[in-house]
């Protein structure tokens, strides 16, 4: 009983002053109060009214980051694609003028039958002899691939097929110790050897001292031998090693091809080989022949003889 008169003395409180506030409020002997009231409270208002606009602006500062860090992960995502696609293409760039080189290898050499292969692998192997600079590639026994083919790319001899497998096959490289192709000098026609040796550059031995070889003379293959096409090139002369008391010159020669950065080669199955014992035999022909005999001399008395 005390407590509902203690709620019913309240509510009439409040309900007295409520009908007092709208009584002073229609004499307007609330104004100096409100204009007290508004002067207190202005301050409180416009620090909410910051903060409010701070909370606006940080909710939207946020949803702008969120929406730059969703669009920039787009944008790299773009960019790694654009960046494959480009070097898709400089890769396709790069093999196509890899087989422009070849093509127009293939139709200035018509004398030759060439299988193209690709380059699969770079080995060296250990031999007891050597090391042994050897190029696997993806053509053997199948594609008609036989040992001692030789192999070329569009900038010259690489070397000859060492050995053969079903679906693969060893490429012996000229710049092997192992190897020797006999060659001549462009220019002069200076005969030699090229033989490989530990590094990237060629000896080409045995050049006779009576023949003229320089430095930047082309070095081509001979054909003699029947190892290797004839005309095929091999490199240029870089120095000339040569001393009075020696019986033969020597010139290193730099290959042209680059043999580190090898993709593709092509093996010649086929070539017109240079016949050297028929030219050695036509050779000792032509010295054991007699010279024809001239006519006789005339007499002392002018008659020529019977």
């Amino acid at each position: 009983m005390q407590d509902f008169r203690s709620r019913f003395l309240v509510l009439g409180t409040l309900a007295l002053l409520v009908v007092i506030g709208l009584i002073f409020d229609e004499l307007g002997a609330l104004g100096p109060v409100e204009g007290v009231f508004l002067q207190l409270t202005t301050p409180i208002q416009r620090l909410v009214d910051g903060l409010a606009e701070r909370v606006i602006e940080t909710s939207q500062s946020w949803r702008d980051l969120r929406d730059l860090k969703r669009r920039n992960k787009q944008l790299e995502s773009l960019v790694d694609e654009l960046m494959i696609e480009n070097v898709r293409l400089k890769e396709v760039e790069a093999q196509n003028e890899d087989l422009r080189k070849k093509l127009n290898f293939v139709e200035t050499h018509p004398q030759y039958i060439l299988k193209a292969a690709e380059v699969k692998g770079r080995v060296i192997g250990y031999e007891p002899s050597n090391f042994m600079s050897i190029l696997v590639i993806d053509v053997g026994k199948r594609d008609g691939i036989r040992k001692g083919m030789p192999v070329v790319t569009a900038r010259g001899l690489t070397g000859h097929i060492h050995a053969v497998g079903t679906n693969w096959a060893k490429v012996l490289l000229i710049i092997d110790p192992s190897s020797s192709v006999a060659a001549l000098a462009q220019s002069s026609r200076a005969p030699g050897v090229v033989s490989g040796h530990l590094g990237q550059e060629l000896f080409m031995n045995y050049i006779p001292q009576e023949q003229q070889i320089s430095v930047g003379d082309v070095i081509l293959t001979s054909g003699m031998g029947g190892n290797y096409p004839k005309s095929l090139l091999i490199g240029q002369v870089t120095e000339v090693q040569q001393r009075d008391i020696d019986t033969f010159q020597r010139a290193i020669v730099w290959p042209s091809v680059a043999f580190t950065q090898l993709e593709t080669v092509l093996v010649i199955t086929s070539f017109e080989q240079v016949d050297v014992e028929e030219a050695i035999d036509i050779e000792r022909t032509d010295e054991l022949t007699p010279a024809p005999e001239s006519a006789a001399e005339p007499k002392e008395n002018g008659t020529s003889a019977p």
